[in-house]
């Protein structure tokens, strides 16, 4: 919450223990200890700015009624030198607070001085947090998942920045194990098809059967022709890896930085492997006695971890059998690493190597299955599981004209990140893959997301800034420039509708936390699409450009207000703010 909010709050606080003091010293109430209470904003505007339930909190400690005690509270409560202006009774007790004008009127002056730093904070006291989201394989085109992903993760990145975290955005790129090796044999045979025909070289079920694969095969030999023909297996296929590989890297990085994001690191599987930290989390599993060697494979005891782990928890041995735990393979019989014996080497990598206090890591839904074991693998080999966050994170249904989309028209495969970046605008894309909580299945609507109507939630914020753009040049051309104005002026802000678009604006830095603590930056898009409604409805119900002077200034302080807060979230998004529309 704003500091100003704090302050008020704190203010009601100290008035309410201060009557609770002058009854004692009055001998109304008996001098015992008094229970904690809560002060929240009441659903309904007519109970006040702000209510207190300390009546009924302290029911039970002063062997009183609610109403008693709340009626002999409100008659000792002094206000003169808050921001409150009165307390009255309601209900079973309780105690609702009303603001001085002059309140909303520091509110304005607060972002306004605050200007691209209001809603800041110092909540995360700049722990450091790595965010590491998308993380596609780098064998072929990235997928909806990956932009609802990147989407996600930079949005909660920039929270958690807002937030008072020191946030490094990180792409895992896995270059290394089975998939590269599959990659690699799908190059291969398609290589090989472009100088011996289809029929003589056919491609397994389970590779990779895209048509970037063959684009890649044919680049490949149109740099080099046949000469990798009569090259042995494994050097054709490690030069067509080492081809296509980085080209594909250079795709995604492309990709990212087109969908506005820019990633602090892209950390190669390969270097886990080369630089021997796969092999040192090993021989730690090896020392502490969590592994074993079983049909020429080495194993962790997985099962034998998350049992004890949930015994602590008070699980039954019912509870724990039905779960169905098992051991997990580090290296295979050929003597590959697991992509699970890399992932516990790189997230041991981020917490105890490179020194983040926390690790959050977006995956798609499916992996569900993958967190308790990884956390109790991290717990296993002396960092903590906790430090660990997944976000899982549920899959997009794209729609169109209220039917499921299942098909690029272009290429008739399924649709992908680059095929949906040129079809809706950036802005869209990033602002309603935001408007659900991750967890939530999602339905994107394709044309909605190019609609320029109300009804498009981004446009519909961009609409309100543009809006407020065109007041002001409006107003400049009849020779009216905002200039900064007093308290008793902005006191005269006084309409239902100003006072509630004020009280959205105070509570930014408040949903910021909020969206930071939960990972939610849906908390975000809705907090901006509510203010654009306030806004508008502000709008229509109280001209800014007025003969009373002093209230127009004020109106326009306002109007700087929200202008201010809508760039703050929306660039917050990297989403644009235009001034005309």
């Amino acid at each position: 919450m704003s500091l100003l909010v704090k302050q008020a709050i704190a203010e009601l606080r100290t008035a309410i223990m201060d009557a609770a003091g002058r009854a004692v010293a009055d001998g109304e109430f008996p001098a015992v200890p008094l229970s904690d209470f809560n002060v929240e904003v009441p659903a309904n505007r007519d109970f006040g700015d702000y209510s207190a339930n300390a009546a009924m909190a302290w029911a039970r400690d002063l062997h009183c009624a609610p109403r008693k005690i709340a009626q002999a509270l409100i008659d000792r409560m002094e206000l003169c030198d808050t921001f409150f202006e009165r307390c009255e009774v309601a209900g079973a007790g309780f105690l609702n607070f009303y603001l001085r004008s002059s309140f909303n009127a520091c509110i304005i002056q607060d972002i306004l001085e605050k200007g691209d730093s209001y809603g800041r904070s110092d909540y995360g006291r700049g722990k450091k947090i790595n965010v590491e989201f998308v993380s596609a394989n780098p064998t072929g085109p990235m997928h909806m998942g990956n932009a609802r992903g990147g989407a996600l993760g930079d949005c909660l990145a920039a929270v958690l920045d807002f937030a008072g975290y020191d946030v490094s955005r990180e792409f895992y790129v896995n270059d290394a194990g089975n998939q590269i090796a599959k990659f690699g044999l799908s190059l291969d045979i398609r290589y090989q098809q472009l100088f011996l025909g289809e029929d003589a070289v056919q491609l397994p079920e389970d590779s990779y059967h895209g048509e970037d694969i063959i684009e890649r095969a044919k680049e490949f030999a149109a740099v080099n022709g046949d000469k990798y023909m009569s090259a042995s297996e494994q050097e054709r296929r490690q030069a067509l890896i080492d081809f296509a590989l980085p080209k594909n890297i250079a795709a995604m990085k492309e990709n990212m930085e087109k969908y506005r994001i820019n990633y602090d690191t892209w950390f190669l599987e390969s270097t886990l492997h080369n630089d021997g930290e796969l092999e040192e989390t090993l021989n730690i599993m090896r020392d502490k006695g969590l592994t074993y060697e079983k049909d020429g494979a080495l194993w962790y005891k997985n099962k034998e971890v998350l049992a004890a782990k949930l015994r602590e928890q008070g699980k039954s041995e019912e509870e724990i059998e039905r779960l169905e735990l098992k051991d997990e393979v580090l290296i295979r019989t050929n003597g590959n690493p697991t992509y699970f014996a890399a992932d516990i080497a790189y997230h041991r990598n981020k917490l105890q190597i490179r020194g983040f206090d926390k690790a959050i890591d977006v995956w798609g839904a499916d992996h569900h299955g993958h967190v308790a074991r990884m956390k109790g693998a991290l717990d296993a080999i002396g960092c903590n599981g906790d430090d660990l966050d997944i976000i899982l994170m549920q899959l997009v249904r794209l729609t169109r004209d209220g039917e499921v989309v299942r098909m690029s028209k272009r290429s008739g495969k399924a649709i992908t990140l680059v095929d949906l970046l040129e079809e809706i605008p950036i802005d869209a894309v990033r602002f309603l893959f935001n408007m659900r909580e991750p967890g939530s299945q999602m339905d994107f609507d394709l044309d909605l997301a190019v609609e320029q109507s109300s009804q498009n939630p981004v446009y519909y914020c961009q609409y309100a800034h543009a809006r407020i753009c065109s007041i002001l040049r409006k107003l400049a051309s009849e020779g009216v420039e905002p200039r900064e104005c007093t308290i008793p002026e902005l006191a005269l802000l006084t309409a239902p509708e100003e006072k509630e678009l004020i009280k959205h604006l105070s509570g930014l830095t408040d949903e910021i936390i909020a969206s930071a603590k939960n990972y939610d930056p849906a908390k975000i898009t809705r907090y901006a699409v509510e203010l654009a409604t306030l806004f508008h409805k502000f709008y229509n119900a109280c001209r800014v450009g007025v003969e009373d002077e002093s209230l127009m200034q004020a109106r326009l302080s306002l109007c700087l207000c929200v202008r201010t807060v809508l760039r703050n979230v929306l660039t917050m998004f990297s989403i644009s703010v235009p001034e005309s529309m």
